[in-house]
């Protein structure tokens, strides 16, 4: 009696159940700190709190503060009384006095009882026991107030022994609640096993995927390190190809310098030499004794013509001016030798950034070349298939090759291998004149008739040649028109299956990229060829590697 006269002094008010973490008001109240929490929540924007057991009110919300002794008694209250613990679950309905826990429910009482009241109760048969529940009232029969016995199949619903004779569900089929419920357990079992195995799948799926994108992003980052190493190359092939041509232009700049310094000194020295000799013959021009003017020597011994016509050749070696009006004819002249040597630099300077742009391009294709082989089973009948699966050769002679339905009528063949993801890339070699088409192909392809032709329906892409070395793409029957002229005999075939992207390049120096389909894929591809005179090869690397 002692212990359930402190519980209910270890009771907050507003739950009605043992303190948890207790703190205290300046009234001297205590409760559950959660629970005065939302008691004076209810009260915020009213301007007022009040306490809810003795009404005094504050004018501000008052402070909250734990009231450690009180913590300390609740729970060695709860260590000493472990029957009496705080009641979270369904009390006793007729324990009044002190909330007691329930062990059983009665659907016919619609009350809950503990052990001591369990023991009272009435045995009759009208009184159906069940685990301890709050929602009495809906084990019964809302109509007929009868505890619900059965399950009606056909309506779906639970019924009571009345309804089961009622007019709404007479003649119906129903079962007992325990053998409906097995019955749903079952089927719900069967779902639940479904379910597991495709969360299952769902997280294999997962791990695949997460493995995949592992992988991409090491690729990328491969990709990445390989393509900031090419460029760091090329930076310092540019600017080790500016310091030489610079070098070299300073060098040469130099030379041409000293050399036409030392024309300059000399021509300076003439010019001082023909000054002397002017003024000397205009003091002979000015003199008036003719025996003076006689007596000196010759003027031909003054002005030497040979040795004035020597200079003059030499200065024509390094004079600009003299360039322009007589070193068309002489082909040793400065003017001519600097500009051989500038279109030198340029075409060298031309030559290595190609180079560099051939690497990049080469580089910037960075996944490993597909491994075609040819089918044999789709080759037409006019293709010979060479005994590697590389090379479709067109042929006068049947090869009576079994008519099948995977088999195309005319001048085509595809590859057995398809590809359904990832970027991958093919080279071709043409061999010999002809008509032909390389690109690819769905496998749903028509085999037979005009609408077979690679690049003539819309389960297909191609280049193909045209005449006179003029090529083309084509796909649906739409040809585009921009035509290429094309020098080179080997072609590269790029796929970039989820980019949605089928690009071609031609193996030239550098490589020309000449077209890109895109499209949203919605097939495996192959790779197909059609030749008409000739033959085409497959590189599995590049024209590099054959």
């Amino acid at each position: 009696m002692a212990s359930v006269v402190l519980r209910k002094e270890l009771e907050c008010s507003i739950c009605l159940t043992l303190y948890t973490d207790p703190v205290t008001l300046r009234c001297g109240h205590n409760f559950c700190r959660v629970c005065i929490d939302q008691f004076l929540n209810t009260q915020d924007g009213s301007g007022d709190y009040s306490c809810p057991e003795c009404r005094e009110e504050f004018q501000e919300r008052p402070t909250l503060k734990r009231n450690i002794t009180l913590c300390n008694v609740v729970e060695n209250f709860r260590s000493t009384q472990p029957h009496q613990e705080d009641i979270t679950g369904i009390r006793c309905t007729y324990c009044i006095h002190s909330p007691v826990p329930a062990v059983r429910s009665c659907l016919h009482c619609e009350a809950s009882l503990c052990d001591n009241h369990l023991r009272v109760h009435s045995k009759g048969p009208e009184h159906v026991l069940t685990d301890p529940s709050t929602s009495l009232e809906t084990r019964k029969c809302s109509v007929h107030r009868k505890i619900l016995e059965y399950y009606c199949t056909e309506d779906a619903a639970c019924i009571c022994a009345s309804c089961s004779l009622a007019r709404e569900h007479r003649g119906h089929r129903v079962e007992m609640l325990d053998e409906a419920s097995e019955k749903k357990k079952k089927k719900l079992r069967n779902v639940l096993q479904k379910l597991i195995t495709k969360r299952k799948k769902t997280e294999e799926r997962v791990r695949s995927l997460e493995e995949r994108k592992r992988k991409a992003q090491e690729q990328a980052a491969g990709e990445a390190e390989r393509v900031t190493a090419l460029f760091i190359d090329i930076r310092r092939r540019v600017d080790d190809l500016e310091k030489k041509v610079l070098s070299e232009i300073s060098r040469e700049e130099k030379e041409e310098s000293l050399s036409l310094s030392a024309l300059i000194h000399q021509l300076e020295i003439k010019k001082d030499e023909l000054s002397r000799k002017m003024k000397h013959i205009e003091e002979l021009c000015n003199m008036t004794d003719p025996l003076t003017v006689l007596q000196e020597p010759d003027t031909g011994d003054l002005c030497d013509p040979e040795e004035e016509s020597d200079e003059d050749r030499r200065g024509h070696d390094g004079g600009d001016e003299d360039i322009g009006h007589d070193g068309g004819d002489d082909k040793d002249t400065g003017g001519h030798d600097g500009g051989d040597r500038g279109a030198e630099l340029i075409s060298h300077i031309s030559h290595t950034l190609s180079a560099m742009i051939r690497d990049v391009n080469v580089t910037f294709h960075v996944q490993d070349p597909a491994d075609i082989l040819l089918d044999v089973n789709t080759a037409a009948n006019n293709l010979l298939i060479s005994d590697d699966l590389k090379t479709a050769t067109w042929t006068l002679i049947t090869q009576n090759r079994p008519e099948t339905a995977e088999r195309f009528q005319y001048n085509q063949v595809m590859s057995g291998r398809r590809f359904t993801s990832g970027r991958h890339y093919w080279d071709v070699e043409i061999r010999g004149s002809g008509v032909w088409s390389v690109g690819m192909c769905y496998p749903s392809i028509d085999r037979r008739g005009r609408q077979s032709y690679i690049g003539d329906n819309n389960k297909s892409w191609c280049l193909y040649a045209v005449c006179n070395n003029l090529y083309s793409v084509k796909h649906d029957n739409n040809e585009i028109l921009s035509l290429h002229q094309i020098s080179s005999d080997l072609f590269r075939i790029c796929l970039d299956y989820e980019a949605g992207q089928l690009s071609f390049y031609e193996l030239c120096d550098p490589i020309r990229h000449l077209h890109t389909f895109t499209a949203a894929f919605s097939e495996p591809l192959h790779a197909a060829l059609y030749v008409c005179g000739g033959s085409i090869k497959i590189y599995r690397r590049s024209r590099e590697e054959p």
